[in-house]
């Protein structure tokens, strides 16, 4: 293919190229509109500041945690405020989320922890049996992470020897992420029933 004028000495650079990527709403979000509200659950209520600190302490606490570009993260969570945070956080490592479904039975969620190769699982008390199930009959050993909804009342136990919040604690809300190099670089794994 003949080369025409607009490819000539038009590499990209940042000035003339910006990856696609979901992860800038969420920073113009907070630096535009910081005090509204982002996430409503339950009794709980944040803003979109405290929404994008929150996702910077997880990507840091994934990153002080070993977690590198490329890795899976997976989470076995209903829509709460940790799940928003992990869309955002895990990305914003490099790393790949792996939102596991929450009605599949014990061998296929060990089959997808497996085959995502799962370096961490944040999983919530609510699907502790499913994910106890699961465990054993998974290959791989992720650091598990225990969430424990406050709008959830039922039975679960936890799993793990870290529980969300002070996980999160150990993070830095200032983390430094960075942007995806390439738009074709992965920041999510999606399987179906």
């Amino acid at each position: 293919m003949p080369k025409i004028p607009y490819d000539i000495d038009l590499d990209r650079n940042p000035a003339n190229f910006q990856p696609l990527t979901p992860l800038s709403f969420l920073e113009r979000a907070a630096a535009v509109f910081p005090a509204h509200t982002a996430i409503l659950h339950g009794a709980r209520k944040s803003n979109y500041a405290e929404f994008y600190a929150r996702s910077r302490r997880l990507a840091s606490a994934l990153a002080k945690s070993g977690i590198k570009r490329g890795e899976t993260v997976s989470v076995m969570l209903a829509n709460t405020p940790a799940r928003f945070e992990a869309l955002y956080g895990v990305p914003m490592t490099g790393a790949v989320l792996n939102t596991l479904y929450t009605r599949l039975d014990p061998p296929i969620i060990a089959f997808t922890l497996d085959h995502a190769d799962t370096k961490v699982l944040i999983t919530d008390r609510e699907f502790s049996r499913t994910v106890k199930e699961a465990l054993p009959l998974a290959k791989t050993r992720p650091l598990i992470v225990d969430y424990d909804d406050p709008e959830f009342t039922g039975p679960g136990e936890r799993l793990g020897s870290t529980e969300y919040e002070t996980f999160l604690a150990g993070g830095d809300a200032d983390y430094a992420w960075k942007m995806p190099d390439d738009e074709w670089d992965a920041i999510s794994l999606n399987y179906t029933s």
